[in-house]
């Protein structure tokens, strides 16, 4: 059925907008993208409305600073956030969000679903947080327990009858980080990826018809647990057995396996597991994309379809077995490369083309600029991300020429640099380089940064990641050299002394 509306009703004198948010979902994970096993219709419809970045990343590639990035449109030299770290006040270190600075411009701003701040109820600017944030592992191990203080949805869930006061969840204890997968054993109706939607529909029956809204629908999914609907596990289950790409460069990584664990990050699992693996994260993501046809649908029967640009976006991937690792926080495709579709409104953006594919490189600091950009509102001077609606107008401006990333993880600073064609990575504990041509081998396959007829350019790409260290806390950089040991840091020193306030 076609979604538009006919005018019934005055029309809106601004546009709505719409952040879909998904946790840990890969950049290669449409089957627009050309992705062999997953599929995903109906963001495949929505990309075919608007734009996909198909060079998109995330600089800080984990749950906190990605979402840090987010919501202030700032890179980690400016937000300061270069690792995983909970406890940090959001709102001493980062006053100015999207969600602020629309709510100071006459727009309702409601948020569903995971936020993954602290306080874990702060709001950042939201009028109103409807909160799931998952497990609550730092809830759960440092919030006394008091679980339904933190978590709407589990408030809700134990207020069902098929499951009552006593319910969790974790019932069936599949874990946050665990590639044991199996199928969601309540009802679907009660999967938290249909209370996130559930939600939003909500919100748009009390929403206040005289103001435009903005509205982060944010879900925990694909996000382990891998506990998807029974259908949505079986799709893949049953489907084909496809091995991840293992790189000839592996042993780098080494003193940090853990083969056959079920949360390992570097490590792998037996074929039989790792199928389970990738069918409920697979599965997660088919069953997000069907619920996302339901929230498409719901905007529609409210007339606001036509009035609404509506932006998809993941805070950063997955490995799921790549050069036996699993999870994030590497600069390696599967981990940084990230799914952003941008589709403006037509009623108020009646002319920009449709379908689009754009492959300059793209980042998630970019995401407040683009929507305070598509709702009219001044851009403040603290963000340092770039809007993409000259992309989305069919415009090329001139652009940045790459993006610096960089995350704490195998206890060291994993740096690297990369415009979407070439990458550099250096990690900061030996020294270890790596330089990926992707245009010729997108899986990253082969490490050529001992490739002498490349040396030129890898010498290039070092200077690059060298200018962005130029200075550091960290002490990354001496006489213009890299330099390798040095204490890492997950923030930077500002930021901790904000977290012990």
């Amino acid at each position: 059925m076609s979604r538009a509306a006919g005018p019934r009703r005055r029309p809106a004198s601004r546009p709505n907008v719409l952040v879909i948010c998904v946790d840990q979902w890969r950049g290669d994970a449409l089957s627009a993208a050309g992705h062999p096993v997953v599929k995903t219709p109906h963001l495949d419809e929505l990309a075919g409305q608007g734009t996909r970045f198909s060079r998109a990343y995330s600089a800080t590639p984990t749950c906190v600073p990605a979402r840090v990035a987010m919501f202030t449109g700032q890179s980690q030299e400016r937000h300061g956030r270069t690792g995983y770290r909970d406890g940090v006040p959001f709102h001493l270190a980062h006053p100015v969000t999207m969600q602020s600075t629309l709510r100071e411009a006459g727009y309702q701003t409601q948020a569903v679903g995971k936020m993954h701040v602290y306080p874990e109820r702060s709001r950042c600017g939201f009028d109103d947080v409807r909160l799931h944030d998952g497990f609550l592992h730092f809830g759960r191990r440092y919030g006394g327990r008091h679980l339904e203080a933190h978590d709407d949805y589990l408030r809700w869930l134990r207020r069902q009858p098929e499951v009552g006061a006593g319910g969790d969840y974790f019932d069936d204890g599949v874990g946050c980080n665990s590639m044991v997968a199996i199928p969601w054993n309540r009802p679907e109706h009660l999967h938290p990826t249909n209370w996130v939607v559930q939600e939003t529909l909500d919100f748009l029956d009390r929403r206040d018809p005289t103001a435009p809204f903005f509205a982060w629908v944010s879900f925990h999914r694909p996000h382990a647990p891998f506990n998807p609907p029974q259908w949505a596990f079986d799709q893949y289950w049953h489907g084909p057995r496809v091995q991840p790409p293992v790189g000839d460069w592996i042993g780098e990584f080494e003193e940090f396996r853990r083969d056959g664990y079920h949360q390992t990050v570097m490590g792998r699992l037996d074929p039989e597991s790792h199928h389970r693996a990738m069918s409920g994260y697979y599965g997660n993501i088919s069953h997000i994309d069907l619920q996302i046809n339901r929230l498409m649908e719901g905007l529609a029967d409210h007339e606001l379809f036509e009035e609404t640009s509506i932006v998809f976006v993941s805070d950063h991937g997955e490995m799921m077995g790549d050069h036996d690792m699993y999870r994030k926080s590497v600069g390696y495709e599967g981990s940084a490369h990230v799914p952003f579709v941008v589709r403006p409104a037509p009623a108020f953006f009646p002319d920009v083309p449709r379908g689009q594919v754009v492959d300059d490189v793209t980042e998630l600091r970019d995401l407040m600029p683009t929507v305070l950009e598509m709702a009219g509102v001044e851009v403040p001077a603290t963000v340092d991300g770039r809007s993409l609606l000259p992309h989305v107008r069919g415009e090329r401006p001139g652009w940045r020429s790459e993006i610096h990333g960089e995350h704490t993880h195998f206890e060291q600073s994993l740096q690297w640099v990369t415009d979407g064609r070439r990458k550099y990575l250096w990690a900061s504990a030996r020294g270890v380089e790596q330089f990926f041509d992707l245009e010729t081998d997108p899986h990253e396959l082969h490490d050529l940064s001992t490739d002498p007829s490349r040396a030129a350019e890898v010498a290039d790409w070092r200077a690059r990641l060298v200018g962005y260290l130029e200075g550091r806390e960290e002490g990354f950089v001496a006489d213009g050299e890299l330099v390798t040991g040095r204490p890492v840091r997950t923030e930077a020193s500002w930021v901790s002394e904000l977290a012990v306030r």
